[in-house]
């Protein structure tokens, strides 16, 4: 640890790559890299990289890695007597040692306001969206009568693509009991994270979870409950603002989406994606770093990184 401010730490410092000569080629997500360890372990490093409308941006933010993957043991530790978690331990700030699971190719996302892709959908006229049913009457930002469950396939490249419960079960990608387990425990947590981020006056307003089988047993994966998985409201001054028909205040990565598409910036084909300034990377970080201080309760206090692949190598060795 150190006592120098965060700004004085140097930018190209981020980890956008990671290499471990010694190790299998890892598979490379939009944030993490993942090093198959052994037949049952995994080594997930947590980069610096940020993504937006499925498009990693060519500069990283400064430890945001750290901030995700410390936010996660946190939340993982808090939901564990809810469900089995895939993580074994964290020997450093980017680093998680886990389960090797089956995973479960649909991402479950569990949806208590009316705000984002929600919004969109029935703002063009829909009242459905995955099999669950939207009540008419409803403005942007409003609580559901009770939270809702919106799958979505994991597409390996692309856009995720809504489905429904019926259709998960018609296709055959999960049988009937382990969906049923599924839904149950996606809407437990989400009670506990409204719970934790309750606490600390903030409204979990939206979330994905991931999962996977251990031994045949349903576990939690991925991340759960992060500023990256995860839309937040505060709420002071929620009811205010939804009375007035005013955008919420958020800790989310939706300002990154703003800033892109004022940018000209939206993912669509042919459009270029815009450079991050210094000063923006910076502004991002402190987002990330407020809502793990909110949420937790504790400072975030950066590890230098410093030849990180050689550090790597030496954790991830130790657990093959």
């Amino acid at each position: 640890m150190t006592n120098r401010t965060d700004r004085e730490f140097p930018l190209e410092n981020c980890i956008y790559d990671t290499r471990c000569p010694g190790l299998p080629e890892p598979y490379r997500g939009k944030v993490r890299d993942v090093y198959p360890l052994n037949d049952k372990t995994l080594g997930i490093v947590v980069t610096d990289r940020i993504s937006a409308f499925d498009h990693i941006m060519g500069e990283a933010i400064p430890f945001k890695g750290q901030i995700l993957n410390l936010l996660s043991k946190f939340q993982f530790e808090a939901v564990a007597d809810i469900i089995p978690t895939h993580m074994i331990e964290v020997p450093h700030n980017n680093v998680t040692i886990a389960r090797r699971c089956d995973p479960i190719p649909i991402e479950v996302v569990v949806r208590g306001y009316l705000t984002g892709h929600a919004w969109r959908e029935y703002k063009s006229g829909k009242r459905m969206l995955c099999g669950a049913s939207m009540p008419t009457g409803m403005k942007e930002h409003q609580a559901f009568p009770k939270p809702i469950l919106t799958p979505a396939t994991k597409a390996e490249e692309g856009h995720d693509e809504d489905i429904s419960p019926a259709e998960i079960l018609e296709k055959g990608i999960v049988e009937e009991n382990l969906w049923q387990q599924i839904e149950q425990k996606a809407f437990e947590l989400f009670e506990r994270g409204s719970e934790i981020a309750d606490r600390q006056g903030l409204i979990l307003v939206d979330t994905k979870y991931e999962f996977g089988l251990w031994n045949g047993e349903l576990t939690l994966i991925d991340e759960v409950h992060t500023s990256d998985s995860s839309r937040y409201f505060y709420k002071n001054g929620y009811k205010r603002r939804l009375e007035n028909d005013e955008q919420q205040k958020q800790l989310s990565k939706e300002f990154l989406r703003e800033w892109l598409m004022e940018k000209g910036f939206s993912g669509k084909e042919g459009q270029q994606v815009p450079t991050l300034p210094d000063s923006f990377r910076w502004s991002v970080y402190n987002r990330y770093k407020e809502l793990f201080e909110v949420l937790t309760g504790n400072i975030f206090e950066p590890e230098e990184i410093t030849e990180f692949n050689e550090t790597l190598e030496k954790i991830l060795k130790r657990y093959q």
